[in-house]
């Protein structure tokens, strides 16, 4: 049996549904927002796109949108020719475009009551462990006040060397930094096939992906747009990101009107199903993939705190040691020194031993300037319990 045959197989029922999600993060990419003739934003592809995140915001669901667009409109606002572009001149133009894409962004996100908020993002912001924590802290901030972010690669600084190149794989690491149960790669086509479709008319969709191995990834071919700097291999990429992180992913057709909507009477599209969950797998990368880097010590009432799921307040440390910055390990030590968790920091150690012990509320003054009012978030911290699980599991490790 084909691997699309036994996709085809599996029963429709046991699929997820999009109202089950409590996070999702949708990616436009330039070949569906921009209109190549006129250099454009598809005005009415793009209100019925708002529509549907709309539809799924009043559900109650949180909604990411990883956009791009931007090089492709200020090329057209700067006159810049066809084809590839320079380094200085794709710059340029998303420094152009950005202003633009952003606009219309907020605009038909207002027409339907729902703020937006821009979040240009490089690479370090997801890699580098300090500036994920602070990218992360923004995008949960305007979740928890109902805002859309709309998040796309800050083009107009990152260079050939420390960027994506690519959305597919910018949403899929928004998705897991954010904890996103669900990603969707809108595409120009209805999923993953055998083979690429414009090459052998009798490849077939596959509709369910368990695991990402070297049968799938050998279907994936290259780009189908002019204005696309992805393709399926970068969706499956994707895909490796998403699952390993806990997040279901789908490719669905983009071309259409309300495109996400559509998905609830299961059109055709390609699953990627993960067995884990973001929580889960987040936690079993704190607790056996990094090197703890310092300890904090913390009193009974802070360790009591932690284990009933809470988050590790400055008032409850009593100790600091190591020489750490925000973003790394750090153990968690109660009383008696024995390890009851770790997790990661949201304070350097200079800046924690001046906060150690105090109230959230005299941070400001202590440091001269706001920061988190907690010093370990309890989604940044794995209780020592839970390792030991990690660790039978075969995850424990040392990076």
């Amino acid at each position: 049996m084909s691997v699309a045959n036994q996709a085809a197989a599996a029963p429709s029922a046991a699929l997820p549904s999009l109202k089950t999600f409590r996070r999702i993060v949708i990616k436009a990419g330039s070949s569906l927002l921009i209109d190549r003739e006129q250099g454009c934003v598809k005005r009415r592809w793009l209100e019925s796109l708002a529509q549907d995140i709309a539809d799924l915001h009043a559900q109650g669901t949180d909604v990411l949108v990883v956009s791009s667009g931007s090089i492709a409109l200020g090329r057209t606002v700067l006159g810049l020719p066809g084809g590839g572009l320079k380094l200085e001149d794709s710059q340029a133009a998303a420094a152009v475009g950005q202003i633009a894409l952003a606009r219309i962004w907020a605009e038909v996100l207002a027409d339907r009551k729902i703020t937006a908020g821009q979040i240009l993002v490089t690479l370090g912001d997801t890699e580098e462990r300090h500036r994920y924590l602070n990218a992360r802290a923004t995008i949960g901030r305007l979740l928890d006040l109902r805002a859309v972010p709309v998040i796309n690669e800050n083009d107009t600084v990152a260079t050939s060397e420390i960027r994506y190149g690519d959305n597919d794989r910018l949403a899929a690491r928004v998705a897991t930094m954010t904890s996103a149960d669900l990603l969707i790669l809108l595409s120009d086509v209805p999923g993953l096939y055998t083979a690429p479709p414009s090459e052998n008319p009798a490849a077939e969709l596959v509709a369910v992906v368990a695991r990402v191995d070297a049968v799938i990834e050998a279907m994936a071919g290259g780009g189908g747009s002019a204005l696309s700097r992805g393709g399926m291999r970068t969706k499956i990429e994707a895909a490796k990101i998403a699952t390993a992180g806990g997040t279901h992913m789908l490719i669905a057709d983009g071309r259409v009107a309300h495109p996400v909507s559509r998905l609830h009477a299961l059109v055709p599209c390609t699953w990627f199903l993960t067995s884990s969950n973001p929580v889960t797998a987040r936690k079993k990368w704190i607790a056996g993939s990094l090197e703890p880097r310092g300890a904090l010590h913390v009193d009974a009432g802070a360790a009591k705190a932690i284990a009933n799921g809470k988050s590790l307040l400055p008032a409850g440390v009593t100790r600091v040691e190591g020489n750490f910055t925000s973003g790394d390990c750090v153990l968690i030590r109660n009383a008696q020194a024995a390890e009851i968790g770790r997790g990661l920091v949201g304070y350097d150690a200079s800046e924690a031993v001046l906060i150690a012990g105090r109230n959230s509320q005299d941070i400001p003054a202590l440091l001269g300037t706001p920061g988190r009012a907690v010093i370990i978030h309890q989604d940044d911290m794995v209780l020592a319990r839970d390792r030991i699980t990690a660790w039978e599991a075969g995850t424990d490790g040392k990076s």
